[in-house]
């Protein structure tokens, strides 16, 4: 896999509609091209960094990566948990990731609650994480403040 960080963005779309309601972790969803776009070495799993909505504040996130064992995906997505409470959806905005390093392979649970609570720690192993002054700085990274196109995927 090349180098990380990794930026991409999007527009939000619908998802499988599991995050909020099953998980009680809400999640934002990149279309298939932005999935699709993915360079081929970039491996399934779950992944931290940075997030912003259109011009909005960057904060803290998760991004899964993959075919989401649990749920038996016939498609891979891509699904970022933004650690910030949004007042209200934000479908058709711009999502801004970048992808500052790798937590772990996906893997299959054998309960919702098990999948549940391995999601609660990579949440709080990120956050640790992204303390670290070297994931810091790409917080204020040039890509979170020049206006995109739709659909962008680069390092």
């Amino acid at each position: 896999m090349k180098p990380l960080p990794y930026f991409c963005h999007g527009e939000v779309v619908r998802g499988f509609g599991r995050g909020s309601m099953q998980l009680g972790i809400p999640t934002a969803n990149f279309p298939e091209q932005v999935v699709d776009n993915l360079p081929t070495d970039v491996s399934t799993g779950i992944y931290y960094g940075w997030a912003s909505v259109g011009t909005g504040e960057v904060h803290k996130m998760v991004v899964s990566i993959g075919w989401n064992p649990y749920y038996k995906n016939t498609k891979k997505s891509m699904e970022t948990h933004i650690m910030h409470t949004f007042k209200e959806d934000f479908y058709g905005e711009i999502l801004n990731v970048a992808i500052a390093g790798y937590l772990r392979p996906e893997k299959n649970f054998d309960s919702l609650e098990s999948l549940i609570s391995a999601i609660q720690g990579d949440i709080e192993e990120a956050k640790k994480r992204l303390d670290l002054p070297e994931h810091l700085k790409l917080k204020e990274d040039n890509f979170f403040q020049v206006p995109k196109s739709k659909i962008m995927n680069g390092h």
